[in-house]
């Protein structure tokens, strides 16, 4: 192993990034003015701010739960992101009051959980498998963290620590303390988070303990269980601990808690240079994006157990791709593209942001969907046998989405740029700008663009002083013919991983004009995706289109989309000015049968004009069929 940490890019801090326009603008607002105020509400109301108050009695409604906690501590690090861009008292006050909430819950000995310190406290930490104390301390971190860098308000930090402490002195291979980690990853990032605000290395060493403790035999949670005095049956593989972490070569189990152990090793790796850890990252990455993720970005196609099942098995209208797998497959993209700087991780980010993660709120920031499915039939059967047509929904029980979404929106803009002490690297194209200092001086960018509807990006470049730096531009892999000019003149570059670098010494008043071809495709899935033989997807730039009932009709399976049919794009003002496709079709019918269930004769096809929308403005109008993949073959 190699002692030396790896030489990353860093990200940008919220407060020095604003998005300015754009399809992103628009959801961060609607983010902060009616996301994060009705998430408070639904917490308020479902008890989970009164659990933390600890003053339940048995016979009381709004029993608390076990993983109650880590819904608030994700609203309030989405809060925290928030304030960074734009301080907002309304915001900030009702931040201040869960802050305090969970400092007032804190034991004497550090440790904070609404559900055991009330009803259960012998049996902490001895249900680590199903139970998610540790994933709930890890997002209690994080939100401690977030509100720190935010505010400058020390308590809930102080207070996180403290909670930090006890596990470090809980956890660990010494004699005395548990050989363990928690069922549902989370703490092992949020650790590593914690040393790097702190410096205290004790948390980074134990997050490299969580880590590697991880599948080692004889399994820590056979013998837990057995401690508790059960039989200990138990799929090692659903929470990743089938085996050492550095040999784990597929993506198993269940997908979230796979992608927030999978964030973990790319920091420990970038942290403490361990090579066999980033090489594992890679193997894994290459597993999950190229044989068990969807062309939306979504991940964990089995809705038992929210899980990855095996290579190429990838069905539509059953797929779960849960919200929160998706947004952990961000986290990660990001980790390793400022880790390896290679552009097929920013390729990804993309997808998953353009496509799962924008479907999952409704525009008007109050309906989430919990999974997402990339057909909807008339006899709708999704992976539990239900039969209901998926809407979005006000709330959910089990409510880790609502609250992971508003995070990712607001802590947006940090995806977009990266530095290093002679280079600039521009990830993402949306309407922004962003202060930070590079070769010395401080630096101003600024985008303007309506990317992703169109392909041409104006970038100007503004040093307080000539100075000599590099910019890296992402070109993205769905991009063919990618054109540059610098100042009006046309500039040649090469792209070497994913980005042109242009070296040179800048003045104030460069201008850069990157003009991205982005024309409608076909897109085919490998041959093993059996549901998708025959059918084709449409796509133009990042953006995944799917066909709705309510825009051409029921019976969307019977539409076939000809080889020789290419639609077009069109610009729709009732979809936000979005841009959709539109196209001449066939679709087929049932008249040939007369009421027969078989037939010796093929269905009679009419031409049909359908309209395609983005796949992330889906199920914001009339409930009905979607679907992702058409046929493109009678």
């Amino acid at each position: 192993m190699s002692a030396h940490p790896v030489k990353t890019l860093d990200s940008l801090p919220l407060n020095s990034v604003r998005i300015t326009g754009g399809i992103w603008r628009e959801r961060m607002n609607t983010n902060r003015r009616a996301t994060l105020p009705y998430e408070y509400r639904c917490c308020e109301e479902t008890g989970r701010f009164e659990a933390l108050e600890l003053k339940w009695k048995p016979g009381n409604p709004r029993r608390p739960h076990w993983f109650w906690d880590s819904d608030v501590a994700k609203w309030l690090e989405a809060v925290a992101y928030a304030l960074q861009e734009r301080h907002d008292p309304k915001i900030y006050k009702m931040g201040r009051r869960v802050a305090d909430l969970i400092v007032s819950a804190q034991q004497p000995d550090g440790y904070i959980h609404s559900y055991f310190s009330q009803l259960d406290q012998e049996k902490k930490f001895t249900n680590l498998r199903d139970l998610h104390e540790l994933y709930t301390a890890g997002h209690l971190i994080e939100a401690a963290v977030a509100w720190y860098e935010a505010t400058g308000e020390r308590d809930l930090l102080d207070a996180l620590c403290r909670f930090a402490d006890l596990i470090d002195r809980t956890f660990g291979p010494n004699p005395g303390q548990i050989r363990g980690y928690d069922g549902h990853q989370e703490i092992e990032l949020a650790l590593v988070r914690l040393y790097r605000v702190t410096s205290e290395k004790r948390y980074l060493d134990l997050a490299r303990f969580f880590v590697d403790e991880r599948g080692r035999s004889p399994c820590f949670f056979d013998a837990e269980a057995q401690a508790r005095g059960e039989k200990p049956k138990y799929e090692h593989a659903y929470c990743q601990a089938h085996r050492p972490v550095r040999q784990q070569k597929t993506a198993e189990g269940h997908a979230v808690r796979a992608m927030y152990l999978y964030c973990a090793m790319a920091d420990l790796a970038a942290e403490t240079g361990d090579r066999a850890l980033r090489k594992a990252c890679r193997d894994l990455w290459d597993n999950v994006t190229q044989r068990r993720m969807y062309a939306h970005g979504g991940v964990g196609s089995s809705a038992q157990g929210e899980r990855f099942t095996v290579d190429y098995d990838l069905p539509n209208e059953a797929a779960y791709a849960e919200s929160c797998a998706a947004i952990g497959l961000v986290f990660w993209a990001e980790r390793m593209l400022r880790m390896e700087r290679d552009g097929r991780y920013a390729d990804v980010l993309e997808r998953a942001l353009y496509n799962n993660v924008l479907a999952s709120v409704s525009r008007s920031g109050a309906k989430f969907f919990y999974a997402n499915p990339l057909a909807v039939s008339a006899h709708f059967r999704n992976g539990h046998g239900d039969h209901v047509r998926p809407t979005r929904q006000p709330w959910f029980w089990c409510a880790c989405c609502p609250p992971n979404i508003a995070r990712i929106l607001a802590s947006l803009p940090r995806y977009i740029y990266a530095t290093e002490p002679q280079a600039v690297w521009v990830h993402l194209y949306m309407p922004s700008r962003a202060e930070f200092t590079c070769g010395g001086v401080p630096v101003s960018i600024e985008q303007r663009t309506e990317y992703p509807w169109a392909g041409r990006v104006r970038i100007d470049v503004e040093p307080q002083r000539s100075a000599k730096f590099s910019v890296a531009l992402r070109i993205p892999g769905w991009c063919r013919d990618a054109k540059l000019t610098l100042n009006g003149k046309s500039h040649a570059f090469t792209i070497k991983n994913g980005y042109a670098r242009l070296s040179r010494v800048w003045q104030a008043g460069d201008r850069l004009v990157l003009d991205l071809v982005m024309p409608v495709e076909k897109v085919h899935a490998h041959p093993l995706v059996t549901e998708n033989a025959g059918r084709v997807a449409l796509q133009r730039g990042p953006v995944l289109y799917c066909f709705e009932q309510c825009d051409n009709g029921p019976n969307l399976d019977h539409i076939t989309l000809p080889e020789c049919v290419l639609p077009k794009p069109a610009r729709i003002q009732n979809m936000g000015g979005h841009i959709v496709l539109v196209a001449k079709a066939l679709q087929g019918g049932c008249e040939a049968w007369n009421g027969a269930l078989y037939a010796v004769r093929a269905s009679r096809f009419r031409a049909k004009r359908v309209r395609a929308i983005p796949y992330g403005l889906w199920g914001n109008r009339k409930p009905g069929e979607m679907r992702v993949w058409i046929r493109e073959r009678i």
